[in-house]
């Protein structure tokens, strides 16, 4: 009898301590479940313990999370570059306790192939071969992005969900293999919507304008920094509703659609950048942050 007692106090106690390993486990979500190259991705993370921060490292990116009452958990977006291979790629974390101690946890995530299509598309010859006149032009414009995509805001801007800068149907996917008259030039690096020129854009998330100006291929560009190396992009513009340092609300009107710069009709390209790569704005638009 007392045997029997012992072993069920020690079933008892083995229980007991599994469930409180487990009740004080790390818990790494995300958004999508499904990982592809070119995708976005919303991590969510629970702790084991309470932290004052935590950082990550992802494809050889850095992450800073925020937390979140609602959840009591920590939050982050973050990305797959189109380039990246099919993979089991690890996310890494380290945060740092309220008593000045440290804590690390390890979580590979598997990356798959992306399908995506090709499209061929016929536009005037100056934006397949540009003139020797405008190549000045584009040079300089090309520095000017790179040092506008190189700076960000250390801190998110952003809250809640992205929304779709216009209610458009969508007529371009993103990640497709763009043919301009008969020469494959790039892949398409965001997504077309279908709106008449005069059409409020707005803003998908709250930011500050780094760049509002007319550029030879963008037309008239307007790029959204939303902290931490996330950033919107609208092109082709009719006009601009905002200028360069202003800060703007999820939802402002950041200017009127048209076919301005590399077009073949009125539409609205919309990108989204995260620490120097292109991911798939549709996802984006389909995460749910807490």
């Amino acid at each position: 009898m007392k045997v029997h007692s012992l072993v069920l106090a020690l079933s008892l106690l083995s229980a007991s301590i599994t469930a409180a390993a487990q009740s004080h486990s790390w818990n790494v979500r995300k958004q999508p479940a499904n990982l592809v190259n070119g995708s976005p991705v919303l991590f969510q993370v629970t702790t084991p313990e309470r932290l004052v921060s935590l950082e990550g490292s992802w494809l050889q990116h850095e992450i800073s999370f925020r937390f979140d009452q609602g959840c009591n958990c920590w939050y982050a977006i973050a990305g797959v570059g189109l380039d990246i291979k099919p993979d089991e790629c690890p996310l890494k974390l380290e945060g740092n306790t309220a008593s000045g101690g440290k804590v690390e946890f390890s979580q590979p995530e598997r990356i798959d192939e992306g399908a995506y299509p090709s499209t061929t598309i016929t536009v005037s010859p100056k934006f397949v071969e540009p003139p020797k006149e405008t190549l000045a032009r584009i040079e300089e414009e090309q520095v000017t992005k790179k040092k506008v995509f190189s700076e960000s805001s250390p801190e998110s801007l952003w809250r809640g969900k992205f929304r779709a800068p216009s209610p458009a149907q969508v007529t371009g996917v993103f990640g497709s293999a763009r043919v301009f008259n008969g020469t494959k030039r790039s892949q398409h690096e965001g997504i077309d919507f279908r709106v008449h020129t005069g059409t409020p854009i707005h803003a998908s998330n709250a930011g500050t304008v780094v760049l509002a100006r007319n550029l030879y291929f963008e037309g008239n560009c307007v790029v959204l920094d939303h902290g931490q190396g996330l950033m919107t992009v609208y092109l082709h513009l009719s006009k601009f509703k905002v200028k360069e340092g202003d800060k703007v609300r999820a939802g402002q009107v950041l200017g009127l659609s048209g076919g301005t710069g590399r077009a073949t009709a009125p539409h609205l390209h919309f990108a989204v950048r995260w620490q120097g790569e292109y991911v798939n704005p549709a996802i984006l638009l389909k995460l749910s942050p807490p």
